[in-house]
């Protein structure tokens, strides 16, 4: 039975395609990532700086959201800005 394999990506290379010109395969997912295949299976997803950053972004916004659940409801401490 022939393996399946989930590709998260709109646009698809050879890593042959990749070692010839690199940017030019960046620039065909215009600013998404693209799927680097070997041998016919996903082996590392090339991602645009910019793509990168935003995911970082998000990642972050993320994490800080599940913090401000996890305090929700606990009491509040009064500080003095002076006492620091």
């Amino acid at each position: 039975m022939a393996a399946t394999h989930l590709i998260l990506a709109d646009v698809c290379a050879g890593i042959s395609e990749l070692k010839k010109n690199p940017m030019a395969v960046v620039e065909q997912g215009d600013g998404a990532p693209v799927a680097i295949m070997n041998r016919s299976e996903p082996a590392f997803y090339a991602v645009p700086a910019a793509a990168f950053e935003a995911l970082m972004d998000k990642l972050e916004d993320m994490e800080l959201a599940a913090l401000v659940r996890e305090r929700e409801g606990q009491p509040e401490i009064e500080v003095n800005i002076d006492d620091l």
